[in-house]
Formats: C-alpha cells, structure tokens, sequence
C-alpha cells in the first residue's frame, strides 16, 4: 500500500456572504442530534461518471470495523435530486453519522450536510463550494488535466469520453476494472454544475479531506486550495481520481479518524 503523508490545514474565513441560518453554529461544531453520542453511521455518497458499487472496499472495512454503512446512489440528474437521495439515506438512521462525498459528491455533502444527524464530513477528491457559490466557480483560474475529457451530448448529460476514460480516471486500477467502469459510467446532468448551493455544511461541521496526488480530474492545487479553505485536516495519498476506489484503506482510516473525533467532541 502506498505510504500516506497528513497534513493539517488551518480553518481559513471564506469570504461569501452566508444566509444567518448557516451562522448558527460555530465552525466545527457537532450538530445537536450527534451530540453525546458516538458516531457509529457512515453514508457514502458517489460522484459523477460512477455509481456507488465503487465503495465496496471502503465499506467492507468499515463494516468489519462495527460501522452501519449506507451507500447513496445519486441519480446525478440535478443538485436537488442528488441531495435528496442522500438525505434519504440520513432520514434512515438511528444516530449521528459522517457524511463523505467523492468528486461531485462533495457538492452533494456539503448541500446536505446541514442535517441535524451529521456529525462530520469527509471529502475525497472532492469539491466544496459555498453557500451561494457554483461547483462550476471552484474551477475558476485552475488548469483542468489535458486526461479529463468530456463527451457532452444533445441532452445536456455528459460522459468521460471511452478513449481517456482510464488515463483520466482510473490510471492506478487493471485494464479490466478500469474498462467495466467506462463501461458502466453513470453520466451527469452538466447543468449541476451551474447550481448555486444554499448550504455549506463545512462552515458548521468539522471535515477532512483525502486528496489523490496522482487525480487527472482536478488541478492538484485545486485540490488543496478547496481543502485550506474549508479548513480540512488532509490526508494526500498518490492515487487516481478512483481513490475513493484504488485507496480503501486509507479512506476508511480517514473515516474513522473523522468518526472517533466527533464522537469526543460530542461528549
């Protein structure tokens, strides 16, 4: 297994102005229900051009480990459906849980990550706009990889192209697996990415990001800019924008790092 490298990143004041609804809670502070409780839920949330069966490592580990994982899976055909989906899954627990979201997915996460039953949030290669912000806007003075190319059809929903689909995505998975997933890639709706969030569950709750050194899909310093400002603890790993697949052990030890943590914080 690769040898991880954690830093921690310092909380940074964003700068958009937030509904005073977001202001209630001091940045990092456990949401009432998962207050006194320990955190024993996990509900995993996927990106775009994928579907949740990449989570099967990660949620092998966890579950060995005693944790109730959920997977989500996003119909990536809007914001609202997407958060919707993962808010289903929350409505379904007993009791706090750590929300993590990979690539797209950290839009969704940080929309519903305002529930009262999150305790934390965990971004895996993932983005994190803010309140009144766009995913689009995240991209902003950043150089996408030459790897990641779209192929954007009549309707407005877009695919990896198949050609650069494992250079792009999945460079550290076999030939076999990475051509399964183009395959069976789920595509998104690319308006999403015009949608401006009403919530960001960052300002209100702790979080910590994996970011994959090798990713084709998001310029490294994109990565750890979104990462410094939400104030993440970060954990960097060289791995493809298939972390969330590729790397299950490190993503499942950020997660229980993220579980243990909150749970104290809860006491």
């Amino acid at each position: 297994m690769n040898e991880t490298r954690r830093t921690v990143i310092a909380a940074v004041a964003a700068t958009a102005v937030l509904p005073v609804a977001l202001q209630a809670q001091p940045a990092g502070a456990p949401a009432p229900d998962a207050q006194a409780r320990p955190v024993r839920n996990v509900v995993l949330v996927h990106g775009a051009f994928a579907d949740g069966s990449g989570w099967r490592g990660v949620h092998d580990r966890l579950t060995q480990r005693g944790y109730r994982v959920t997977i989500v899976q996003n119909p990536l055909t809007s914001l609202a459906d997407d958060v919707a989906a993962a808010r289903r899954a929350l409505d379904r627990l007993d009791g706090p849980a750590i929300l993590v979201g990979h690539s797209w997915g950290g839009t969704v996460i940080t929309e519903a990550g305002v529930d009262a039953k999150v305790a934390g949030l965990v971004y895996v290669s993932a983005l994190s706009p803010d309140a009144g912000e766009t995913t689009a806007q995240q991209y902003e003075g950043f150089v996408t990889p030459p790897e990641f190319v779209l192929d954007i059809h009549g309707d407005g929903f877009g695919f990896l192209k198949p050609e650069n689909f494992k250079a792009g995505f999945a460079a550290d998975t076999s030939d076999a697996d990475a051509a399964f997933m183009r395959d069976s890639q789920v595509p998104i709706a690319m308006s999403v990415f015009g949608t401006k969030l009403t919530n960001a569950a960052w300002r209100t709750r702790p979080s910590w990001a994996v970011i994959a050194t090798d990713d084709k899909a998001f310029d490294l310093r994109m990565l750890r800019h979104m990462a410094r400002r939400i104030g993440a603890k970060v954990t960097e790993v060289p791995a493809s924008h298939a972390v969330f697949m590729t790397q299950p052990q490190v993503v499942a030890d950020v997660i229980e790092e993220a579980a243990r943590e909150a749970s104290r914080a809860a006491r």
